[in-house]
């Protein structure tokens, strides 16, 4: 298929240069689920109106049934050729490539157009099915992707191997954007930013804090019932701290900039990542065997500098809170550890409907191990312990060998939503930098200074991301146990209002979160708002519900209404939550 994508962009550039012959070319590769190519149209404004006539000329050449032509030439009679074309760009291009000391290129010829490639592609144009690709979007993208670089229009399309796939990609990215969490913030009311506030802060709304209340709740109770002690460490820390642990030699570019403080004129930064600080605490007396392991877990605030282009609501803010831990063990603990990591990951991420899991194990580059630091053997260790595990519990996995960060080697755990796209949470790595950074230690069984093992370990990622799956995967439709607003009361008129609110007031107790709403509307105006309010249970209250004890029940999703007691209802609230159905 990438060859299919990667012929399809070739065909756009030769639509494109058909309609508009003066046009010069960037760059056309595939990208997941289609591709793109880069022009330069000079003074013309192409825009998605024009969308339609390149498609159409798309669909002419594909019935032409055009070979794809490869050749090769000597790279200085390249350079010579693309400056007659005045292809600047691509000049450019093969200059880079004669400071690598290539020699020779290869070129595809399709038609008229002639593109420095290095392939491969289809052998003829009617290989692609002329219903089986769509032009998506026109966007502008900076040559190369630098900002000092003049902009150019980049065309995007779809591609697949048959019209039905086509279809179905399309059917989900128009639910995706249904879903998207963006979008039904502005009927749900859960966040915002302001200008005045900064670019990626988030502002988090009575509704969508009421749901992070119950995560963070929640998160504390199983970790505690996990072993875990929660602790807690400050928003910013000195330049000294951020040089030792080598953040400030590659992560200086994803910080903030410092400040200074005002009597000692030390600098410090906002914290990007709270390890450091479990670091200290670790180091802030002597530690023996016996005290091992040690596992710490924070809900942390952290700030990194993300470009204003990549912003992009909950899903990438430049202030989020991650929930942290570091597991500080033996190597004789790292086994049992790491399991109990996996199973606990497991067992959250599984009470919030989550089906299918991917899981990617990167691991050394096993012919360039004098780019890893730490103790071969620790890292013998950990590879092998880690796909014993994953073996003892079933779980298939992708291996990435070569994908490991120079520190350990790291699990990661990809989440599918309910229309089958997959997110990135969970990370489980080993780190041997730190340890080594900061000269962590604990006095061995033998009375000898040794070096621990140390985990860092996310489960949701950060609060503000997961948040942003979770939105789009209920698709703003919590389960109850996570509701802002569990249940709506509705009085049938004013004179049921004092006993709706002491219903609140009952349900607040059971620790129910409920609303009335008073508002001086129809029963039918109030129970349309509550289900645009993707509310579970609407109880509409009226004078015989009152003497009777009982509540009329209309549940989120169905138009049918039933009647309980009191009791009773409660009793189903309370067995739904529990269950986290």
């Amino acid at each position: 298929m990438e060859q299919k994508r990667h012929s399809l962009s070739h065909i756009m550039a030769l639509a494109v240069k058909e309609i508009w012959p003066d046009v010069k070319f960037g760059i056309g590769p595939s990208i997941e689920n289609g591709f793109y190519y880069d022009f330069d149209f000079g003074d013309i404004s192409v825009g998605d109106d024009d969308l339609g006539k390149i498609e159409e000329r798309m669909r002419i050449i594909i019935d032409r049934d055009i070979p794809f032509e490869r050749s090769e030439m000597d790279i200085h009679k390249a350079i010579k050729i693309e400056k007659e074309r005045k292809q600047d760009y691509k000049v450019g291009l093969l200059e880079d490539l004669k400071s690598e000391g290539e020699k020779v290129v290869s070129y595809y010829k399709l038609g008229e157009f002639e593109d420095l490639c290095r392939g491969p592609h289809i052998i003829s144009t009617k290989e692609i099915d002329p219903k089986s690709f769509k032009l998506t979007k026109v966007a502008g993208a900076y040559w190369r992707g630098s900002e000092k670089n003049k902009m150019l229009t980049r065309i995007y399309g779809l591609a697949f191997d048959s019209e039905k796939e086509l279809e179905d990609y399309i059917n989900l990215i128009k639910e995706a954007e249904e879903r998207d969490h963006r979008k039904l913030n502005k009927e749900l009311d859960f966040f915002s930013s302001s200008d005045k506030v900064g670019q990626g802060l988030i502002l988090w709304h009575p509704n969508l804090s009421k749901v992070r209340e119950v995560l963070e709740t929640w998160w504390r109770r199983i970790h505690r019932e996990n072993g875990y002690d929660y602790i807690y460490t400050p928003h910013i820390g000195k330049a000294l701290l951020w040089r030792e642990s080598g953040h400030l030699d590659f992560f200086k570019d994803s910080m903030f900039p410092p400040f200074s403080d005002k009597e000692t004129k030390d600098e410090y930064y906002v914290k990007p990542m709270s390890c450091p600080f479990h670091v200290e605490i670790y180091k802030s007396k002597k530690r023996s065997y016996r005290e091992l392991p040690l596992r710490w877990n924070e809900l942390g605030t952290c700030y990194r500098y993300e470009k204003s282009g990549e912003l992009h609501g909950l899903a990438r803010p430049r202030g989020f809170t991650q929930d942290d831990a570091h597991i500080i063990c033996t190597k004789e603990q790292f086994r049992d550890e790491y399991k109990k990591v996996v199973e606990l990951t497991l067992n959250i991420l599984s009470h919030f409907r989550f089906k299918n899991f991917k899981y990617c194990l990167a691991v050394r580059d096993f012919k360039e191990r004098e780019k890893y630091i730490g103790d071969p053997e620790v890292w013998d260790l950990a590879e092998t312990t880690i796909k014993e595990i994953l073996a003892e519990k079933e779980i298939s996995y992708e291996l990435e060998e070569g994908g490991a960060k120079f520190y350990g080697p790291a699990l990661d755990i990809k989440i599918f939503d309910a229309i089958g796209r997959d997110w990135q949470c969970s990370t489980i790595q080993l780190d041997m930098n730190l340890p080594s950074k900061f000269k962590m230690n604990y006095i061995n069984s033998d009375g000898q200074k040794d070096t621990p093992i140390m985990l860092h370990r996310t489960i949701f990622g950060s609060l503000e991301r997961f948040c942003a799956i979770l939105i789009e995967h209920y698709a703003g439709a919590f389960p109850l146990w996570l509701s802002p607003v569990q249940v709506k009361i509705i009085p049938v008129s004013n004179k049921e209002n004092d006993y709706c609110y002491k219903m609140v007031k009952e349900f607040l107790i059971e620790d129910l979160r409920s609303k009335v709403d008073d508002n001086n509307e129809s029963v039918s105006n109030k129970v349309r708002k509550a289900v645009q309010e993707k509310v579970p249970y609407i109880l509409v209250i009226g004078k015989k519900e009152i003497n009777t004890g009982s509540v009329t029940i209309r549940d989120r999703g169905s138009k049918d209404v039933y009647v309980l007691n009191k009791e009773e209802f409660l009793a189903k609230l309370k067995k739904e939550i529990k269950e986290k159905y």
